[in-house]
């Protein structure tokens, strides 16, 4: 499990580049056929790439420069990094304004020259997407001339998509409008090129559809109807999770929720578009926060907290019928994790879909916890921890000591290589998948964690480098996933 941006480069974040497709040749040489990707948006508040500008579109700061010299969009010297960039956290507030100003001058060069050899395959792109790309360009350039603001602070014909005021924002920006296509179509060419490599080395690749999306976004915007606002566009209620594993007053995440009769009574058709495009990207996808498919925590929208909520029914079996009958292999993994119901098991179970155990979670009581292996079943996607956790090592290292006892006699371990004991323990289940996050494949502490639920500042910014990897880790994965039959792809 590896976000991009924690790959290694020479522009304050990785890129689907060169270090990728090195990336891919590890992951070959140590053994394993499945990347998990996370979220491949643009990032939101506190660098969260869970509150993106939209469902559909791709992180620009993810695309690789040099792929855009190739080209001649770009000069070698604007190749030049800051020299303020780090190798291992990405700096947003540098690397943003960075990129955009080079995509700024990539575009201007593609469209100057109009190569006609290259120019249709923009267009293609544009036709076939056009679906969310349109009302995604215009969201970008208007928000860009509003100064960011909130899109119900928009003027009142704006903020209301009221198509005369529409057709006169695209008359009179037709370049800016242009320039966010464009980048969608480098991100999109981009990943396309690395997830074929990937598949092409044997290796699949794991993508992540949030269940929320932003507020600020062109999906809100541009599908008024299909979320709980009131006449002015503001959310009545909001989306967030009650007090839980980490967090005493809850998470308030502040997503508008959905009007879920509505997304019946148009036979889902925003849920269904948004899963195709997913399974566009990756060979299957990990469900985020599935529970709330179940039932779903309401908070009112002025609540301080999350505490004040309460459970709603969610769509349940309806909206996975209609999955079904667009994608039927339906290749979804069950982010079943949480305050977690008998319903919410009931609809995984019922589409076969697999769920996640964490053994992080296992050892907080006694040998009847379900995140033990022993308890786990075929059907299962296992992980040490996710990008919400600590690492193995932190985790370890802040356990009381009776938790501790715990662990070390269920793993039969000392302690000492605590995240491989953890690693093996998965391994040698019977879940048919397992992941582990890099941090744990190289023993990093929790100072590397990628994000902490409820801190709002510091998160999805850890990158690793080559130098860290040794070749005792490639060899201890390779030889770990021959010993347990897991070298080969799981179908």
């Amino acid at each position: 499990m590896l976000h991009p941006t924690s790959l290694p480069g020479a522009f304050g974040s990785g890129v689907f580049g060169s270090g990728a497709c090195k990336f891919v040749d590890w992951l070959v040489d140590a053994g394993q056929t499945y990347w998990q990707v996370l979220p491949l948006g643009e990032v939101g508040p506190g660098n969260s790439p869970y509150m993106s500008s939209s469902a559909f579109a791709g992180g620009l700061h993810m695309i690789d420069l040099a792929e855009l010299v190739s080209h001649g969009w770009l000069s070698h010297n604007d190749l030049k990094p800051h020299p303020e960039f780090r190798a291992d956290r990405v700096d947003f507030a540098l690397t943003q304004p960075f990129r955009m100003e080079r995509l700024r001058r990539a575009a201007r060069n593609f469209f100057a020259a109009h190569h006609d050899d290259v120019f249709w395959l923009y267009e293609e792109f544009c036709s076939a997407e056009s679906v969310w790309l349109d009302d995604y360009a215009l969201f970008m350039t208007i928000a860009g001339r509003e100064h960011g603001r909130a899109w119900n602070q928009w003027p009142h014909n704006l903020a209301h998509r009221d198509p005369q005021a529409l057709l006169s924002i695209k008359i009179s920006y037709p370049d800016e409008i242009s320039f966010w296509k464009f980048c969608q179509w480098c991100y999109a060419r981009q990943w396309s090129k690395l997830k074929k490599y990937a598949n092409g080395r044997g290796v699949k690749i794991i993508g992540d559809v949030p269940i929320f999306v932003a507020y600020q976004s062109a999906d809100v915007w541009a599908h008024q109807g299909l979320f709980e606002l009131d006449e002015n566009g503001r959310p009545t209620v909001v989306a967030g999770v009650p007090p839980d594993y980490f967090s005493e007053t809850g998470q308030l995440w502040g997503n508008p929720l959905y009007r879920w009769h509505i997304h019946e009574e148009t036979g889902y058709a925003w849920w269904i578009a948004r899963l195709r495009h997913a399974l566009q990207l990756a060979d299957l996808v990990r469900v985020d926060h599935f529970r709330g498919f179940a039932a779903y925590w309401e908070i009112p929208a002025d609540a301080p907290d999350a505490i004040g909520g309460k459970w709603v029914p969610g769509p349940g079996a309806k909206l996975f019928e209609a999955f079904k009958q667009a994608c039927p292999h339906l290749p979804v993994i069950a982010e079943d994790l949480g305050l977690i119901t008998p319903d919410v098991f009931e609809l995984r179970d019922k589409f076969k879909l697999p769920g996640m155990r964490v053994l992080q979670f296992a050892f907080g009581d006694n040998e009847d916890n379900h995140f033990l292996p022993h308890h786990y079943i075929a059907n299962t996607v296992a992980y040490t921890g996710t990008h919400d956790n600590d690492t193995s090592i932190g985790w370890w290292n802040t356990l009381p000591d009776h938790q501790r006892a715990f662990v070390q006699r269920y793993l039969g371990s000392d302690g000492h290589a605590i995240n491989w004991d953890m690693m093996h323990a998965l391994s040698r289940s019977v879940a048919k998948l397992v992941i582990f996050p890099m941090q744990d494949v190289l023993g990093l502490s929790s100072e590397h964690r990628m994000n902490f639920p409820g801190k709002s500042d510091g998160n999805w910014e850890w990158r690793f480098s080559w130098d860290q990897i040794q070749p005792k880790h490639t060899l201890a994965l390779a030889e770990m996933a021959a010993a347990d039959g897991r070298g080969l792809v799981v179908k």
